[in-house]
């Protein structure tokens, strides 16, 4: 595969029973994976581990890697689910998810490039079922809805499954808040040092009716519809935005876990409604960073400044003073229609005079401090 086809990467299913040994005890040093670290053909590839087995072993940042493994990282994926629905207790998770997951790799002299940070996969929902669907609907599967994950945190935005049925006006209210959480994971996502995956289809607004194991359905509901008819135009419009703005600077992309307390390091601040006062507590739904080294792809660019809030009403938050020679400008905004959304170099808004940012409830805004 790697020789004759070029395949550059594996992904290995339920890869911690390679660890196991022929009586399934856990070893505590594989030869299998650790052959498979060291063979010269795969030198140059990536290997990637679903760190859990199907007997229950998780290895979520603990998975034998031999300077070579990453791993999909499934806390990212649950955390952010469960602050953007609204979850309480995220807080402090969300930030060490942003950061690459130091907690789970920073302690085994890993770097952040160990964490696949993924939100969907093959497996569950897709993106558009993940805000459409509070429960699998996996009738049509032969298993009496036996099969697939039960706790998928999910959240219907008032009406499972399609809204066809609801009122023009709570139609297209419950759609709106679709359509934002869909952009909220999203930027999450792309904000998050890492390696970022994507289910193939999401970027599209592809669903699946709610069956979170479709493997076993070789028709329409486990297929992917390329023609432009299926395209959520303003979706993949907003995907390709936020890959260009993750490319735009370093500071999202490094494979270095920050150090807020070493200034040789690349310095971030986190930040509350009120600059410099984040709130960790179990309550709390709302946290804002900001990035004051973002790398030189970013020429015309001194800062970032990201606020999230998962509340169910707007905060407004007060924020730091921009870099010297520079303005702090709008340029995503999940709260916004499109194309509103998400902004291209150059047509960025300016943010009030005030220094206070409105964010919607269940919203995401990212600043750009741009020089003048």
């Amino acid at each position: 595969w790697v020789m004759e086809m070029h395949v550059d990467g594996f992904r290995f299913d339920l890869a911690s029973i390679l660890g196991r040994g022929r009586d399934g005890s856990v070893l505590a040093n594989p030869p299998l994976i650790e052959h498979i670290a060291a063979d010269p053909v795969l030198a140059g590839t990536k290997l990637i581990a679903e760190a859990w087995d199907a007997a229950g072993l998780y290895q979520v940042g603990s998975f034998p890697a031999y300077g070579r493994w990453a791993e999909w990282n499934g806390h990212f994926r649950d955390d952010v689910r469960r602050f953007v629905r609204g979850d309480e207790g995220l807080v402090g998770r969300l930030a060490s998810r942003l950061l690459g997951s130091p907690d789970l790799y920073d302690s085994h002299g890993r770097s952040a490039c160990s964490s696949i940070n993924f939100l969907t996969a093959h497996d569950g929902f897709t993106l558009r079922d993940l805000v459409s669907y509070d429960r699998k609907h996996n009738d049509a599967n032969g298993e009496e809805g036996r099969d697939g994950q039960d706790e998928n945190f999910s959240w219907n935005c008032g009406v499972e499954g399609p809204a066809d049925g609801l009122p023009p006006a709570e139609r297209a209210a419950v759609e709106a808040i679709r359509r934002r959480q869909v952009r909220n994971l999203m930027t999450l996502l792309m904000l998050s040092r890492g390696v970022p995956m994507v289910l193939a289809g999401d970027e599209r607004g592809r669903t699946q009716d709610g069956n979170n194991n479709a493997w076993c359905q070789d028709e329409g509901v486990g297929w992917i519809d390329w023609s432009d008819a299926a395209t959520d135009s303003d979706l993949l419009r907003f995907f390709r935005g936020l890959v260009e703005f993750r490319k735009r600077h370093r500071c999202l992309r490094t494979e270095a876990f920050a150090d807020e307390y070493l200034p040789a390091s690349e310095p971030f601040t986190w930040h509350g409604v009120e600059p410099g006062k984040p709130d960790w507590s179990w309550e709390s739904h709302s946290l804002a960073i900001e990035w004051t080294h973002v790398g030189p792809e970013a020429h015309e660019d001194a800062a970032l400044y990201a606020a999230f809030n998962a509340w169910t009403e707007p905060l407004d938050f007060k924020l730091p003073p921009p870099p010297p020679g520079s303005a702090w400008s709008v340029a995503i905004d999940t709260a916004r229609e499109p194309p509103g959304d998400i902004l291209a170099v150059g047509a960025e808004l300016p943010v009030p005079r005030n220094g206070r940012l409105k964010v919607r409830d269940r919203s995401v805004v990212v600043l750009v401090a741009r020089r003048k």
